[in-house]
């Protein structure tokens, strides 16, 4: 799995979105790495990571990074995940929850909790991806800059970080991440199943001008329905989906002050 590390003191463990890599937290990982030992990851099959061993779930790629932390030896991490990072955090928190020191979810409904259905009813992509037949590996590559493109105009982006990530989802990297949309079903249900009370520290925060961020109260109650005593809200101020690249100062901001609670 590539990443890219750097800082010192208390392990950061950063998980990028789509249509993204780790360069997602560029902005922020500089100011970050004056606290902590930051790792941001690039998805399996994303950027330059090998594809996923033994499929997409989260759960799956979730134990993945988790086998990165070890290797790296990284002591009680916290892990921060936008988007599709996000639904691999939980899946993380839920399979390792005493190997965290906590977590962080950035703008992303989770399967299986309630909401889920509500904020995805209004969306195109994830039916077009999750079609049969791989329609979306035939329709997308070659198209990049108009498909990813509609994505991209929800947040901030520069015209070069555009041209990059055009240039990085290529054939084999939209596979990669189509395949993380299909597992969605499966990680419903496995996420439905997960009820043992759990006292990590885990924090939802959406954009405030998110399409999601009316939802809050509702994921909320059902992230402690799922037996999460310790989690709690918070809103990112002139930001949509996209918190990163909206306003990296308000993320980096967040991080430092749920990321450092209680670190050593």
């Amino acid at each position: 799995m590539h990443y890219l590390r750097g800082g010192h003191g208390p392990a950061l463990i950063l998980v990028h979105g789509f249509p993204e890599d780790w360069n997602e937290y560029q902005a922020v990982m500089p100011r970050l790495a004056q606290r902590f030992t930051v790792v941001a990851v690039d998805l399996p099959g994303i950027g330059r990571s090998e594809p996923a061993r033994g499929g997409y779930e989260a759960a799956n790629l979730a134990a993945q990074i988790h086998g990165l932390a070890d290797a790296l030896h990284l002591e009680k991490p916290y892990v921060v995940g936008h988007d599709l990072g996000g639904i691999v955090t939980y899946a993380y928190l839920r399979r390792f929850p005493d190997t965290l020191r906590g977590a962080m979810i950035l703008d992303v409904p989770m399967p299986g909790i309630d909401g889920w259905d509500k904020a995805i009813s209004g969306t195109w992509h994830i039916g077009f991806i999750q079609a049969p037949g791989g329609l979306a590996e035939k329709v997308v590559p070659g198209r990049q800059a108009a498909v990813l493109g509609w994505f991209l105009d929800f947040g901030k982006f520069t015209r070069q970080e555009r041209k990059y990530y055009f240039r990085i989802y290529r054939a084999p990297q939209l596979h990669a991440a189509f395949e993380i949309y299909r597992a969605f079903p499966s990680d419903a249900e496995w996420n439905a199943a997960q009820t043992a009370p759990s006292t990590v520290p885990l924090v939802i925060a959406f954009g405030q001008k998110s399409p999601f961020v009316a939802l809050l109260p509702t994921f909320l109650a059902g992230y402690r329905a799922k037996g999460m005593s310790h989690v709690e809200r918070a809103e990112i101020p002139d930001a949509s989906h996209y918190v990163l690249a909206d306003n990296p100062d308000a993320v980096a901001e967040l991080i430092e002050k749920r990321a450092g609670a209680g670190a050593p």
